[in-house]
């Protein structure tokens, strides 16, 4: 790669210089707080799948699902989290007269030397929204109004018991060039299933029905009491759902799924 970068010259005067940054292993983690500029108010913390097919293959995207549950981050972890990153950042800005207010984003990867950062965005993010405000039991607008009004302490938050799924229905050929004007069937069908939400991206209506107009469609969403149930109960809805040339991966939250029978499973075995 060096020698296309530097020598080929294929990605021209971009090409000239080489940033090394240490490899950093482990899972990578979204974790999103809203703040007034100075408290904060930690949401639940979700991972997003970006990779456009199953087992994290093919062109990355804007995200094809993600899952947020109640056992994804130990509470010693996510107050490591607060406490070495979260909060030094939102004091730092304030402390240069730049207070921060709304949803900050921390892009993480949990590594074996603690968790890391990699980005920074200032906005939620998509899918991980659906799957972590399912998450939460609180008055959003309520707690906006708060981070606007530099008053976010007085706002109670909690986070529901279970777990969450959002699944991307996303047009043929995304992220490339993608179809369009495709008509949505079995909309109703899905959302009368019991904890299931399906959220609209690029849909456009006409009349009583609705059709495709961007490369991501629907965000298929589903609570339950487990993320084994999550999972089954949003891709029971997925299901139910139609539109020609549709494409969704079909492991979105499978990979937590088995991470908590390995851990059950070593529990179990002592």
């Amino acid at each position: 790669f060096i020698e296309r970068l530097m020598e080929k010259r294929e990605f021209g005067e971009a090409g000239c210089r080489v940033l090394l940054e240490e490899a950093l292993e482990g899972e990578e983690l979204s974790y999103i707080v809203l703040t007034d500029g100075q408290d904060i108010l930690p949401l639940a913390p979700a991972r997003d799948h970006k990779r456009a097919f199953d087992g994290n293959q093919g062109p990355n995207t804007g995200g094809m699902g993600a899952y947020s549950s109640d056992d994804l981050l130990a509470p010693d972890l996510e107050q490591r989290i607060l406490e070495t990153i979260v909060r030094p950042v939102v004091r730092g800005m304030a402390s240069e007269g730049r207070p921060y207010k709304g949803f900050l984003y921390f892009g993480l990867m949990l590594t074996v030397d603690g968790p890391k950062l990699l980005e920074f965005n200032c906005r939620m993010g998509d899918p991980e929204a659906q799957a972590i405000l399912a998450q939460m039991d609180f008055d959003l607008a309520e707690a906006l109004e708060a981070v606007a009004s530099g008053s976010l302490a007085k706002i109670r938050a909690a986070r529901n018991h279970g777990a969450s799924v959002c699944i991307v229905m996303a047009s043929k050929g995304y992220p490339s060039n993608f179809e369009a004007g495709r008509r949505i069937e079995g909309l109703p069908a899905a959302e009368s299933l019991e904890g299931v939400r399906v959220f609209h991206a690029g849909t456009k209506r006409e009349g009583d029905d609705y059709y495709t107009s961007s490369g991501r469609v629907l965000g298929v969403t589903a609570s339950a009491e487990s993320l084994d149930a999550a999972v089954y109960r949003a891709y029971e809805a997925v299901g139910k759902i139609w539109f020609e040339g549709a494409h969704f991966r079909n492991d979105i939250g499978r990979q937590g799924v088995a991470g908590i029978r390995a851990a059950g499973d070593r529990t179990a075995g002592g």
